[in-house]
């Protein structure tokens, strides 16, 4: 067919589609980038402020990286992967989340005017990766190893990590509280593989931050009692514990039957069998020698009164992941059956005692021999303040484990990334053409750092960073940012220590977010979309990069 020498318009895509792509795109995609780090950048370090995100009638008080950027809900296809890289920091370290979103934004900003200068992105992000894996040796080069040959000095050290990670926190002033309390926590877990899922957290509101409490065994609130349980012994002297799955109730056997009846004494009969059916459990209980009854499922009003009249302790509806901990720090397993319950089955600590904390009362086990797990009770006046404090101590617990797994640091205060900056500066003179540019662009973006912690603390970026760059040329290597005197000092005689693992990781982390942002040149938005806003998850539509599909 002949269309007078004109191409025809084939449409491939539905009509009202928006289509955006170019360099523009991409220069789009980093503009949107820059503005998620214009705001959370000033919650960087010791003194950073906090931002305060008000989600219908809830409140939250933070300066965690993860926390505001999950909170902000953002619907930018590219800037929400600055969300995910803190997500997966906090993750895999714990610390950090702050700082990678920060620098994958940098990485961006300093990359931006060699995209406006039609620089191909595939060589800009060939380089810096280039860049990052030479950051990345320089680390693990330049990192100290702890000695682990001296538990006293070394759990000194693990406290001095925590310090640092609690050192921008709200519970900066209490610190040397808390640190003692977030190392005592790690070193009740296993030291092979440390879960911090076996750290049981629990906030009280009332009382000050410092009447907060380590509970080396298990503690949960008092679950719902019937009558007849303050009868029960509130206090035990290593007692025998019975953990069950097994609901203590007369209605368990009474909705799970029908039975038809022809005379009344047949009635009486099915009642008299419904008591002995409940009665035998209890027997069976009782005859274990168990001194504590703990069940998942109910624990009805005839059971309490039967255990408060033989002096044992019971308590139904414990939550799953409570009595899972119970079982690991005890000894024993959870039963489903009273019949068979033999002493292997029981757990035993040194002491059991319910305690009144602030408005409630809580289950404390204590001295437990299979001891890798434990409870952090938190106390504070507002829950915002609680809930930041349980953030805060996450973040340090996170640190004190990775050091324990890995133990090598660096310091912190900028004078890793001082240090790395000034390497790549020098490796970027022994290169020619483009990647020399790309490299000295990624070594600046590292200073980033340092700048911003000069900036929100009201210090003189400009001079303590020409007094750093000064001291990394002269070859000291740990020279960072001295809060306490407003100037420059060695981080690492001063204690400001840091997992190598969270630099290595953020590192890491930003440069894989800045590629993949570089790598997409196009973006396609449905119509339908459009009208309805995001779905669920994310934005909607396709981004696409050079030379092959990405879903964003």
């Amino acid at each position: 067919m002949n269309f007078g020498g004109q191409t025809p318009t084939i449409v491939v895509l539905k009509e009202g589609t928006d289509t955006s792509q170019g360099r523009g795109q991409i220069i789009s995609n980093i503009n949107a980038c820059l503005a998620i780090q214009d705001t959370i950048r000033t919650t960087l370090g010791p003194l950073g402020s906090d931002i305060l995100m008000v989600d219908g009638e809830k409140t939250t008080i933070s300066n965690d990286g993860a926390t505001i950027l999950k909170l902000l809900d953002v619907v930018h296809p590219a800037a929400s992967i600055l969300v995910d890289i803190s997500r997966a920091q906090d993750a895999e370290v714990g610390d950090g989340t702050t700082s990678v979103a920060i620098l994958a934004a940098e990485f961006l900003r300093e990359t931006k005017p060699l995209v406006e200068e039609n620089i191909s992105t595939h060589v800009i992000a060939k380089s810096m990766r280039t860049a990052c894996r030479l950051a990345v040796n320089r680390v693990k080069e330049i990192a100290v190893h702890l000695d682990r040959s001296n538990p006293e000095e070394f759990k000194d050290l693990l406290k001095k990590c925590a310090a640092t990670a609690m050192s921008s926190k709200l519970v900066h002033r209490n610190s040397d509280f808390f640190t003692e309390m977030v190392v005592n926590a790690v070193l009740c877990l296993d030291s092979a593989d440390p879960d911090e899922n076996m750290i049981g957290i629990k906030k009280v509101s009332g009382g000050g931050i410092e009447d907060s409490l380590l509970v080396k065994g298990v503690a949960f609130k008092k679950a719902f009692s019937y009558a007849g349980f303050e009868q029960q012994p509130k206090h035990f002297k290593n007692p025998k514990i019975v953990c069950l799955n097994v609901e203590l109730e007369l209605k368990a056997e009474k909705d799970n039957a029908e039975v038809r009846v022809d005379e009344v004494t047949e009635y009486q009969a099915i009642v008299d069998a419904e008591w002995k059916i409940i009665h035998d459990k209890l027997v069976a209980i009782e005859q274990s020698g168990a001194n504590i009854v703990l069940s998942k499922l109910p624990i009805g009003d005839l059971a309490t009164q039967f255990f408060a009249d033989r002096n044992i302790f019971c308590a139904g509806r414990i939550p799953s992941d409570d009595l899972d901990r119970v079982v690991k720090a005890v000894g024993g397993s959870i039963q489903s059956t009273c019949s068979d319950i033999k002493p292997e089955h029981l757990g035993t600590c040194e002491s059991f005692e319910e305690k009144q904390i602030g408005a409630d009362r809580y289950n404390l086990f204590e001295g437990c021999p299979e001891a890798k797990t434990c409870t952090l009770i938190l106390r504070g006046g507002a829950e915002q303040f609680i809930a930041e404090v349980e953030r805060s101590l996450h973040d340090a617990i996170m640190i004190v484990k990775r050091t324990m797994r890995e133990s090598n640091i660096v310091a912190g205060g900028g004078a890793c990334e001082m240090e790395l900056s000034k390497y790549l500066r020098e490796y970027s003179r022994t290169i020619a053409g483009k990647p020399q540019m790309i490299v000295n662009a990624y070594a600046k973006a590292l200073e980033v750092i340092p700048r911003q912690l000069c900036d929100n603390a009201g210090f003189d970026a400009t001079d303590l960073l020409s007094r750093l760059r000064m001291l990394h040329s002269k070859g000291e290597i740990w020279a960072g940012i001295d809060f306490d005197s407003e100037s420059v000092g060695n981080n690492l005689d001063r204690y400001v220590w840091e997992p190598a693992l969270v630099k290595i990781n953020a590192l890491q982390s930003a440069t894989d977010a800045a590629c993949l942002i570089l790598s997409v040149d196009e973006t396609v938005k449905s119509q339908e979309a459009q009208q309805q806003g995001p779905p669920p998850g994310g934005m909607p539509g396709m981004a696409r990069g050079r030379g092959r599909g990405m879903p964003m």
